[in-house]
């Protein structure tokens, strides 16, 4: 394969949007297991597993849109819009990676194979139609955060708390909103050429529900850390001191996305925000120092 080839093939799988995967890993970090090699292991093959079958959901909705890619300012540079990469050669590769995902899955537990192949059907059906239909467009993808949850829970064989799968639910609401919020802003007079879904949203619907659930995501968190079970398995209460840090986090994201917008995606910007970053990284230390 040609350098430039395998480069383009790389960016269509786009492998920084596969730190949306760290959720898989959530119910290993909650469970308590984090250190034990033999759960792991798991963990990470799951992981594996949702990155190669989310790269081939890139790169079969980017073959899906080509034409509508090739009117965006920004989407129009992307490997297949750009006629860099073959449409043939990226549905081959996305076969491919599914199948792979799909066997790992299987292979780890039936349960698994079966969060799987519903993400794959979420993701075809988004990109087929649904992602068209303003409002169930970001419900699909915050189905597909709950089920890399599930995805993580299945594949070490761990139950997951109903809380955390709200907490996952909620934020990935916010997310989705704020990156519509962003997309409507910036689009202007033009926004349905580039995503249908938007004529369906107004930027004063999305600034409500984001607000809505940012206070939302805090208090299911807060209650998450507080509950019964929680302070049960975990033999503290301490946990619910971590609050602070998605407070913190999630002001920061409704900064980046409706406060201080910038020509960049929410959702990607706030990966590169130092802010953000640094409070995420202090949160997971001190999660870790509590439960561990």
């Amino acid at each position: 394969m040609m350098p430039a080839t395998a480069s383009a093939i790389l960016r269509t799988l786009r492998p920084r949007q596969w730190v949306k995967n760290a959720f898989v890993i959530a119910p290993l970090v909650f469970s308590r297991h984090l250190f034990d090699a033999a759960y792991a292991w798991r963990a990470a093959a799951a992981t594996a597993a949702f990155c190669a079958l989310s790269g081939a959901v890139y790169a079969f909705n980017d073959v899906r849109d080509v034409d509508q890619d090739r009117r965006h300012p920004l989407k129009r540079h992307r490997p297949i819009a750009s006629g860099q990469l073959g449409e043939r050669t990226a549905l081959a590769v996305a076969a491919v990676l599914a199948a792979a995902a799909l066997a790992v899955a299987a292979w780890l537990s039936i349960e698994l194979l079966a969060v799987a192949t519903a993400y794959g059907v979420a993701n075809l059906a988004y990109s087929l139609r649904l992602k068209r239909i303003a409002f169930v467009d970001v419900a699909i993808i915050a189905a597909g955060f709950l089920l890399r949850v599930l995805g993580g829970a299945y594949a070490i064989h761990v139950p997951v708390s109903p809380w955390l799968l709200a907490c996952t639910a909620l934020l990935a609401l916010m997310l989705g909103f704020g990156k519509r919020a962003h997309e409507l802003a910036a689009a202007g007079d033009g926004a349905t050429a580039t995503r249908a879904a938007l004529a369906g949203y107004s930027l004063r619907t999305l600034r409500a529900a984001m607000y809505a659930l940012a206070a939302a995501t805090t208090t299911a968190y807060a209650l998450y850390t507080l509950d019964a079970r929680t302070v049960a398995f975990f033999g503290t209460r301490h946990l619910v001191w971590t609050t602070p840090f998605p407070a913190i986090g999630i002001a920061r994201f409704l900064s980046l996305s409706l406060w201080h917008p910038r020509d960049e995606s929410p959702t990607d910007a706030i990966l590169r925000d130092p802010l953000f970053l640094v409070n995420l990284a202090a949160w997971g230390a001190t999660v870790l120092a509590i439960i561990y």
